[in-house]
């Protein structure tokens, strides 16, 4: 009696260790799925920011809207950092990602369409 207890315990452990096997793998592939569609729809926000050409003018209307209480009206900084030169110390992308992502506490982020991103981008390269 004690063998076949022992048997269907063995069963009961492989079948709840194939479980625990199967959860981690469904959650793991949900996890990998997110972050792959989100990469991509990031990606794909960047190129089109990118293939435009903005205007500083317009770029500087929404950094006043939006970004001198931090930044300040002459962007040397106040809470948030000196922008001046930024477009040498960060690339175009790295600096989309940090507006849209707010990667630096306390910056909030922002959901910015590709052409305001673009006037942005181009104001802030007009500081150098």
């Amino acid at each position: 009696m004690s063998t076949s207890s022992s048997t269907a315990a063995e069963r009961d452990l492989k079948r709840d260790f194939l479980k625990i096997v199967f959860v981690n793998f469904g959650v793991l592939l949900i996890c990998f799925s997110i972050f792959f569609v989100n990469h991509h729809e990031n990606n794909k926000y960047i190129i089109e920011t990118l293939a435009l050409n903005g205007s500083a003018e317009e770029g500087d209307a929404l950094f006043k809207i939006n970004c001198v209480g931090c930044h300040g009206i002459t962007a040397r900084g106040l809470v948030g950092p000196d922008l001046h030169s930024i477009t040498k110390r960060l690339n175009d992308k790295e600096i989309i990602k940090q507006v849209t992502g707010g990667l630096t506490p306390p910056m909030p982020s922002f959901e910015i369409d590709p052409v305001n991103m673009s006037n942005l981008l181009k104001y802030l390269h007009s500081l150098e």
